[in-house]
């Protein structure tokens, strides 16, 4: 479970406020300092297999991208900073972002061309609250990536099946595309990418 902290603090706070090689991660929600949970070795081998392939696609294509350890997005105008867990970064776009050289922070949809999360206990925050803030800034690609099937039964049917909902931003709205089992995956960001949910989820599992 994730711990919330007391007081409403201002993004500006929460960047002064986050202690320096603590090991442990925080988000901002809403003014809310969350403390987020240590995610399991499931949870990171699925993580880690996604950005390996990831990074190969882009690589091939050599495109300007790169997927940072750790970078804070913040939607603007907002007192909300988010730590997706796969992040991949438009290079040629980060002049463009006035946080970024200081502090590793980016709030443009330009500089993320995918951003990924992958779901743990707290999947409210994946599906309804970082999918409305995500979708507003305008991040092209947005997946959701539900390993254990924790959302709720409208995201995964009933009964409940592992599944990565692919949001792709249409006239500034996400249209949702659910992807189980051997189904292609199918990436406007990364069209030749050849992935399966089972071969995502089977990375937790070895």
């Amino acid at each position: 479970m994730t711990q919330a902290i007391p007081k409403l603090v201002t993004f500006a706070e929460f960047v002064n406020w986050l202690p320096e090689n603590s090991g442990v991660r925080y988000e901002l929600h809403n003014g809310t300092i969350v403390e987020m949970a240590q995610p399991v070795g499931e949870h990171e081998e699925v993580k880690g297999f996604i950005a390996r392939k990831v990074t190969v696609a882009f690589d091939r294509l050599d495109l300007p991208y790169v997927i940072p350890n750790q970078a804070i997005v913040r939607p603007p105008e907002k007192d909300s900073g988010y730590l997706p867990d796969v992040l991949v970064l438009n290079r040629a776009n980060l002049v463009n972002e006035p946080l970024w050289k200081k502090e590793s922070i980016v709030s443009l949809g330009a500089s993320i061309p995918l951003a990924i999360e992958v779901v743990s206990t707290n999947w409210r925050d994946d599906y309804y609250i970082k999918y409305a803030d995500y979708e507003e800034m305008g991040i092209p690609e947005y997946w959701i990536v539900d390993y254990a099937a924790c959302g709720g039964r409208n995201f995964l049917g009933n009964p409940k099946q592992p599944t990565i909902s692919v949001c792709n931003l249409v006239d500034g709205e996400y249209q949702v595309s659910k992807f189980q089992q051997s189904d292609r995956i199918i990436s406007q960001a990364f069209p030749e990418l050849n992935l399966t949910p089972s071969q995502i989820f089977q990375a937790g599992l070895v």
